[in-house]
This record gives structure tokens, sequence and C-alpha cells, in this order.
């Protein structure tokens, strides 16, 4: 972002990320989110692949051979509970042997400590310090790399990526304090907040905007995050899981945005979709996406993503303890948990309050709405350049204009879904391979892309571009509304699918 962006009125700052850069195709933003996903993840499947040992397949043939015997160990029998027992430990044993990653132990994040911050960098009495060096130098060379194809200065961006990344790691020293862990406030609540801090008082210096390319880590997470979202999840809940994502999710999305312009008249339409869908969908995930498909500027994108943290911290503190009081179930209850809250991280750790179970069937509800990002984004896309934007020849929107509007980062977010399932499928070997690439690469980078996009939103971000927005309260009251709706609706098809129509869908997560 060049600093005469930052002096420009608020009304006048428009999303720079979102417009595709000139020059040829592979310069977007979309395509070297994709180029890069792509290599990350082929990386990780190659080394994965090569590290395997001798006897891989042998312990392939020994997790056959346990995963045979417990299905003929039923959970409810007491008398094989220590067999069953034994069995699990087994099969997560030859698991792990499996499922070998050589990149895991150097893509490191700070640990959590009590006390004393210095214990955030020790990891069982070693430093952890050589390994954030090596995270810290892998994503300079390799965003380095994508700066250089949209033509722009390495060197500037190397020294503005420093910065960068000092306060996305103090986002996670922060997050990781035992207290604050306590209560669940996440790195992307503190890494929005440290950036926001320094862009509302001494103002983001020039060296350090070089490095804020927001969408694109956003971008190149997102299609990482395809790895994690396999479509053998949405075959473990059926039709449940669909009724509870597909179903209720768009009927809040377009519920809310009518709400936000006929009731509650909210004057820009974009800032109306962007919460709408980031409130109902995937959070920032699908505001990223529903941004770039409607032209959203830089701070209606920023106050969609801080309404999101907010509530998604009460929520995740608050809908467990209902959960728990209530006494409604943790099939019930993690389904009512995956339907609502934004972050899928939120959504785990807030099942987890709740049980294993919970965990699972949350985890599995969130993975089935988060394929729903393409979806809205192409939706998105098609409604704004056929009925928002204005067209002096009252013609219909070109094949081509929808394309152009389209995040086509959302196809990469597809096709490494749809690829990582089919590897998933093959036997045991392939979720070995999958397990590598996701829990040994995809995922801690993907956190750590997610953690520098958020501190990037915050040096951005600035408080003066909030105040006509946030007249009358109208975001926040679209928010809270639309987010009514979606807990009550949510719960209503959790009971329906799980309690009447389908008592034993999730019986294949419980067990």
């Amino acid at each position: 972002m060049s600093s005469d962006r930052i002096e420009k009125s608020s009304p006048e700052i428009i999303q720079d990320e979102l417009k595709p850069p000139k020059g040829s195709w592979f310069r977007t933003d979309d395509a070297i989110a994709m180029l890069l996903g792509f290599g990350l993840i082929a990386i990780a499947g190659v080394v994965a692949v090569l590290a395997r040992s001798d006897n891989h397949t042998q312990l392939a043939r020994d997790l056959e051979q346990v995963k045979s015997e417990l299905k003929n160990r039923p959970s409810d029998s007491s008398d094989l509970g220590n067999n069953r027992k034994e069995l699990l430990d087994a099969q997560a044993k030859l698991e792990g042997q499996l499922a070998v990653s050589p990149m895991k132990p150097w893509i490191v994040k700070p640990n959590d400590w009590a006390t004393n911050p210095l214990q955030a960098f020790e990891k069982k009495g070693k430093s952890i310090a050589p390994a954030l060096f090596v995270t810290f130098l892998g994503f300079l060379v390799v965003f380095g790399i994508g700066t250089i194809t949209q033509g722009n200065s390495a060197v500037s961006f190397a020294i503005g990526f420093i910065g960068l990344f000092v306060l996305a790691l103090a986002a996670y020293l922060l997050a990781g304090q035992e207290v604050v862990k306590h209560y669940n406030l996440e790195y992307a609540l503190w890494a929005v907040l440290l950036g926001l801090l320094i862009s509302n008082t001494i103002g983001t210096p020039k060296w350090l905007t070089c490095a804020t390319k927001t969408e694109l880590y956003i971008k190149t997470g997102l299609v990482l995050l395809g790895a994690e979202v396999l479509f053998n999840k949405l075959l473990a809940l059926g039709l449940p899981g669909i009724f509870i994502s597909w179903i209720v999710t768009p009927v809040v999305l377009i519920s809310t945005y009518l709400f936000g312009q006929y009731v509650l008249k909210i004057p820009s339409k974009s800032l109306n979709l962007v919460i709408s869908a980031d409130m109902s969908v995937c959070g920032v995930s699908a505001a990223v996406a529903t941004a770039a498909a409607c032209k959203a500027k830089k701070e209606e994108l920023s106050l969609a993503i801080g309404l999101s943290l907010i509530f998604t911290v009460i929520m995740m503190v608050v809908m467990p303890f209902v959960i728990r009081v209530s006494g409604m179930g943790e099939v019930i209850g993690g389904a009512w948990i995956g339907g609502t809250i934004d972050s899928t991280g939120a959504v785990a750790a807030a099942g987890q309050l709740v049980g294993d179970v919970a965990k699972d069937v949350a985890a599995t509800v969130k993975m089935i709405q988060n394929i729903l990002i393409g979806v809205v984004a192409f939706g998105v896309a098609v409604y704004w350049v056929s009925f928002v934007e204005p067209r002096e020849d009252n013609q219909r929107p070109s094949v081509f204009e929808i394309w152009r509007r389209f995040p086509k980062f959302t196809l990469g977010f597809l096709a490494v879904s749809l690829l990582l399932s089919y590897c998933h499928s093959q036997g045991v070997e392939g979720k070995a391979l999958v397990s590598s690439i996701v829990d040994g690469a995809t995922k801690p980078i993907r956190e750590w892309l997610f953690c520098l996009a958020f501190v990037s939103i915050g040096l951005e971000s600035n408080f003066r571009e909030y105040r006509h927005m946030l007249s009358q309260g109208k975001p926040v009251i679209l928010y809270v509304c639309g987010q009514a709706l979606n807990l009550v609706l949510s719960l209503f098809m959790a009971w329906l699918m799980f309690e009447i129509v389908f008592p034993n869908a999730a019986s294949e997560l419980v067990r």
C-alpha cells in the first residue's frame, strides 16, 4: 500500500487489493495466492513422501488391522473397555508414525506461558529460536517472490516484513499467556489490536506499509484452508450437516441483508452485504471473498472483521455455558456451535469446552459450511453486477464481467479441497499423506498467514474511518440481529435433524 493512500479521506479509500493490478493475469493477488498455495502443498506432499520410513507399508497394514478390531469393540461394551483403550492408543501411535512431516518442527509459533514470556520460546528445554527464524525466512522468501512477481521492490518488502512478523509474533505471545488463553482471547484479536494501536497513535510507518499485503496473506491462507475442508467430512454427517450448513446459512445471509437494506436502511450496500456474509457463513474467509465480489471498501471489510472477532470471543464463552446448563447434549450443542460461531478455530475451542463429541460435530458442521465460500462469492458477483451497479445501457451484464468480478482464489480453495479429499479416500496411506500435509505444514502456515493478515488489517485501519459507518450503531444492530436469527434457526435445525429426523446421524463421529 502506498503512503498517499493512507492520507486520502475515507470515502476515497478503495480496497486496492480488491482491484487486479495492471499487467498480466499472474500479477493479481488471486493468481499469486493460488500459485503459492499449490506450491506449498506440493512441497509438503513431496517432503512427506520422501520422509517415509522403510517399514511404512507394514505400519499401514498394522493400522488397518487395529481399525478393523476397533469396529468390533463397541464403545458401550464395559467388559472390553480396557482393550478398546489399548487399541485406540495403538491407533494414535501408528497414525503418528505414518504421518511423518519433516517440515513440522520448522514451522513454529510461541508456546503457552504463565509468568515469564521467555518460557514461550522454549519447548522441552530447547530453544525454538532457530525454528522461528526458519519460519520467518520461509515466509520472507515465499512472499518476496510474490512481491517481485507483482513488480514491487523486494528490499522494501523485506524491511517491512521484519516489522510485520515481529508484530504477529507479539500477537501469538499475548494469546499464549495462561490467563488470556483461559478466556479464549485468540491471536486474531491481539493481532488486530496491535495494528490498530500503531495506526491510531503514531500512525503506520511508510516502511511498514510495504509488507501489509492483507489480501494476499488471507487469500493464500484460504487456498491452504481447502486442504482442511475434506468432502469426507460432509459424508460423515450427511444430510443433517448439509441442512444445518447449506439451508440455514443462505436464509440467514439473505434475511440479514434485506433487514439491513429495508429496515435499518444502511447507506452502503457493500458494507451491509460484507457484514451479513461474515456473520452468517464463516467469518473472515467469507468476508474477504464477498468484499472482492462487491468491491467493498477497505474500512468496510475491516469493520466487518472487527465485529466478527468481538462477537466470536463472546460466543465462545457463552455458548458452551448455555449448552451445559440446558443439558441439550453434545451432538446438538456441537452442531449449534458449528453453525453459528464464525472462526473455525474458535468453533473447535468452544466445542472442546462442551466435550470431545461436541468438538468433532462442531468442527464437521463448520467445515461443511466453509464449502459455501466459493458459492456465496459467485452468487454475490452475479447479483452485484446484475442488480446493484448502475448500467447506462440497461443491458444485462456479460459473463465476462461476472467472471472478472468473481474472486478466483476460491477456485483454488475448491481445487485443493477436491484433490486432498481424493487422496484421503485412498485408504490408510492416503489419509496419512493428507495428515502429513495438513498437520505438518499447511495448517500452521495458514494460521501464520491469518495472523499476518490481521496485523495488516489493524495497520491499515483508522478509527476515524469508522465514524460515519457506526453512526446510530446500525452495523452493530445488523450483526446482533442477524446473529440472533442465526442462533435460533441453527439451534432449531440441529434439534430437528439430530433429534427427530436423523437421530443416529452422528454415530460415526461419536464412536
